[in-house]
């Protein structure tokens, strides 16, 4: 699932995603790079709602196998987790041990996302689709 961030952030989009794989019955892990996207993310899931919240937490605070939502810098499901989120707009090779990844990328790592779509054609047990924001809503572009 590549999702092209033009509106939102993705301290704002991953909360939104996350609660429907929560609801799904799913565990996620969120993987970024970068320790103060992974701080404002897990803000936006404490936050999502006045009231309700996601609860998440560090891969490197204790009991992250309890975590239904497991942030880190690495992609290591220690949570059980079957839906990846890679919001930092780079692409980790891993897609083969989770049933769904959610890749998602701005103008900044564009070029990147481009390399992954055509690196990913044809591979096996792979389906991609292309979402881009429009209007304030998600349209869904190509799936290939």
């Amino acid at each position: 699932m590549f999702y092209q961030l033009s509106r939102d952030p993705a301290h704002g989009v991953v909360p939104l995603l996350a609660k429907k794989s929560l609801e799904a019955g799913e565990r996620v892990l969120v993987v970024s790079g970068e320790d103060t996207q992974r701080a404002e993310i897990a803000r936006g899931l404490w936050t999502l709602s006045p009231h309700s919240f996601l609860a998440n937490g560090e891969a490197s605070e204790p009991h992250p196998d309890r975590q239904p939502i497991l942030l880190s810098g690495e992609v290591e499901p220690v949570n059980g987790a079957r839906f990846l989120f890679l919001a930092d707009g780079h692409w980790r090779e891993s897609e083969a041990r989770f049933e769904r990844v959610f890749y998602l990328f701005d103008d900044a790592t564009l070029q990147e996302a481009r390399q992954v779509w055509k690196d990913l054609r044809g591979r096996e047990g792979v389906t991609k689709e292309y979402w881009a924001q429009e209007d304030g809503r998600w349209a869904k572009k190509a799936s290939e």
